[in-house]
């Protein structure tokens, strides 16, 4: 695998797997996911702010977050809020992050009739690069696809992306 190239796979037909690699060490990479006024910089697909990021880092912690659009480019979308909530359930610094990803309200409650996910993310030393694993497992196939549906293919690899640039930034 190539720096900047994203690979996915399905495992299961309710596992999606992405990898990448990040030109920058690993106890950065690890750091732009645990404090917000990294993951304001970067979290999210192009076009696309956090106003509202609130991060609790430690097990049984809360990451309670607002994405908002601000590309008048983008149509319909433009103006509308799109509220999330992480509960993390593991951390071993810096290698993993396990969390429970689901949709909220501005409140914080979930939403319900969203599909939610078991995130875990392996950060993994490559010696002075890191390889990012995001291992998503859904409740079945059916939730899976909705949320690839919804273009979430297209919002990772813009947040990683984003993710690359801000790396580039503060190394």
């Amino acid at each position: 695998m190539s720096d900047n190239t994203m690979v996915s796979r399905v495992e299961n037909e309710r596992v999606l797997v992405l990898e990448r690699v990040f030109n920058a060490p690993r106890d950065l990479v690890f750091k732009m996911f645990k404090e917000p006024e990294h993951l304001k910089h970067w979290w999210g697909p192009r076009g696309w702010e956090l106003p509202i990021c609130k991060v609790d880092f430690r097990v049984g912690g809360v990451w309670h977050f607002c994405m908002k659009c601000v590309d008048e480019n983008q149509g319909q979308f433009f103006g509308m809020e799109s509220w999330g909530k992480a509960v993390y359930k593991e951390i071993v610094e810096p290698e993993k992050i396990v969390l429970v990803d689901s949709f909220s309200d501005s409140e914080g409650n979930t939403n319900e009739s969203m599909p939610s996910t078991e995130v875990t993310l392996e950060f993994i030393d490559l010696g002075g690069k890191t390889k990012l694993v995001n291992r998503a497992e859904y409740v079945s196939a059916e939730a899976l696809k909705t949320v690839i549906d919804m273009g979430m293919m297209q919002g990772i690899t813009e947040t990683w992306d984003r993710l690359e640039e801000r790396l580039n930034e503060v190394k």
